[in-house]
């Protein structure tokens, strides 16, 4: 049997990462052999994260990665198990390398990177890490040609990252965009919107949200009620997708019969009703203002929608913009975390 010293036990701890004792055990199982030890390492590591596997990995962080002359950008999302391995150098280079890996190769799926050369260094990374981590999904947009704006945003804590695109009537003003467009990805870094546009909403998703939001105010006034507070206003709508040009004729109507019956002069309606008109719009549009990018109320200017603050900027340039695409990744977006039985996790490691 060979001798195991010290300098090999520090040779493959520095190779591999891996704790010294586990380093020692494996060459004496290797007699020596350094090859077959980082084999041994890489076995028992990745077979540890594999017991991991029903573990919920929803911390981590997302990568960016942008070109310099903006015409392509990469988000990904890596996750892990804690917060803690996720603040971990080897964690965060492994997020770089994989953000530069989607970025530079263009891989179709998750799956393509798994199967690739460079998901053995990732599987290798993970078995360093020692615990459950996941490329849970990844996103790159290019700008196509010169008309095309592309810019994004990465949240200070690498936790939040967005995309953001726009077809531009020139060159010119395409280039002239690209700091509106990262405005606006901080923006939805910030607001959180789901989709692009109020267009983009099923009929079936905005009626349920109807119902249940018009309930949710209703329970609310209940207690304002009873606290003696003014009672907030219920909505007959909540999305411009149901605000038909009939729904819109009725409130202009309505807007008339209430102000005869306060006795304002005809002559002055025209200077009411569209003001009025446009509170109506702005009732009854709720979810468009929480979830449609395009129509929620610009951070910059709460007098404008962002699709009306990117139209003013572009204005300004002497041309005309229009956002056509964004993508935001938040870490752990839509995972639902497992909850712990703390003593059954004790007395299952006690055994």
């Amino acid at each position: 049997m060979a001798d195991i010293t010290a300098a090999m036990v520090k040779e493959l701890r520095t190779a591999t990462d891996a704790p010294m004792m586990d380093c020692k055990k494996v060459l004496v199982e290797a007699d020596g052999d350094m090859a077959k030890a980082t084999e041994l390492l890489k076995e028992r590591g990745i077979a540890k994260a594999a017991k991991k596997a029903d573990r919920v990995a929803a911390e981590g962080l997302v990568g960016f990665k942008i070109a310099d002359d903006f015409s392509k950008a990469t988000i990904v999302e890596i996750n892990s198990e804690t917060d803690f391995v996720a603040q971990n150098d080897g964690f965060k280079d492994l997020i770089l390398k994989t953000t530069e890996e989607i970025y530079s190769n263009s891989p179709a799926d998750v799956d393509a990177i798994k199967s690739s050369s460079f998901g053995t260094y990732f599987s290798e990374s993970v078995a360093k890490i020692g615990e459950k981590i996941d490329i849970r999904r990844f996103a790159t947009l290019s700008a196509d040609d010169d008309t095309v704006a592309l810019n994004g945003y990465i949240h200070s804590n690498n936790r939040i990252a967005v995309i953001v695109l726009a077809k531009c009537d020139s060159a010119k003003t395409a280039e002239g965009m690209r700091d509106t467009l990262k405005q606006v990805a901080m923006h939805a870094s910030a607001m959180k919107p789901t989709t692009l546009s109020y267009k983009d909403f099923d009929a079936e998703f905005v009626a349920s949200e109807t119902i249940g939001r018009i309930e949710a105010i209703k329970k609310e006034n209940e207690e304002l009620a009873r606290l003696g507070k003014t009672l907030k206003n219920i909505p007959q709508y909540i999305s411009m997708s149901q605000l038909t040009d009939s729904v819109l004729a009725q409130a202009e109507a309505d807007i008339k019969a209430e102000l005869k019956a306060q006795g304002k002069p005809e002559k002055i309606w025209d200077k009411i009703i569209p003001g009025s008109l446009a509170r109506f719009i702005d009732d009854n549009t709720t979810l468009d203002k929480e979830q449609a990018l395009l129509d929620q109320t610009y951070v910059l200017d709460d007098k404008k929608t962002v699709a009306e603050a990117v139209e003013a900027a572009a204005k300004k340039l002497g041309g005309s913009a229009e956002i056509v695409e964004f993508i935001r990744f938040e870490v752990g977006e839509g995972i639902e975390k497992k909850a712990d039985d703390f003593a059954a996790e004790v007395a299952a490691q006690m055994g």
